[in-house]
């Protein structure tokens, strides 16, 4: 790309650092546990960089894990959805996600609700999964989450998982 389009990779350069580099509202701390998540739950190998972040952050192996914990437990809400969707006379919505969010409480580990709710919306928003990300919103709010630190995770959909994704998690968010 640098070769074949400077200023384009100048562009590119300039959108990373606000979107990443850059200090906005959530903190250091936080904007990794968001990523950290994000990349566990993509599966992405090549954004070990975000962990070197982290530890510069100040998180601990065990915060990390934490956030890490999060993408797990993000995964189990395919389980519970469809074991309420497909066997609702045993398994009723609303014991499935009770379940789920006892499940998704544990793996946190000390990781602030506020901040684990935003980590897990995103997680959800990354893999298109609008089921999940609409519990996490709620609950992210009714932790203290504000607006702008949304908005602030919800970009990092934008460059890890491109722009449809990130208009269809603003579309659910604003359902």
């Amino acid at each position: 790309l640098g070769a074949s389009d400077p200023k384009l990779l100048a562009t590119y350069d300039a959108l990373y650092t606000r979107l990443t580099l850059d200090e906005r509202i959530l903190s250091a701390v936080e904007k990794e546990t968001v990523w950290i998540s994000l990349i566990a739950t993509t599966r992405e190998k090549l954004a070990f960089f975000h962990f070197e972040r982290a530890a510069s952050a100040g998180m601990s192996n065990s915060a990390i894990s934490d956030a890490l914990a999060i993408a797990a437990a993000c995964e189990s809400f395919n389980a519970f959805f469809f074991g309420y969707s497909a066997f609702v006379k045993w398994v009723p919505e609303r014991m499935a996600m009770k379940r789920y969010s006892r499940v998704f409480d544990a793996a946190r580990g000390r990781t602030l609700p506020a901040t684990a709710e935003i980590a897990a919306a995103i997680c959800h928003a990354g893999l298109r999964n609008a089921n999940g990300m609409r519990i996490h919103l709620q609950r992210a709010f009714e932790k203290g989450a504000t607006r702008a630190q949304m908005a602030e995770a919800l970009s990092y959909v934008l460059l890890h998982r491109g722009g449809p994704t990130m208009v269809e998690a603003v579309a659910c968010w604003e359902k």
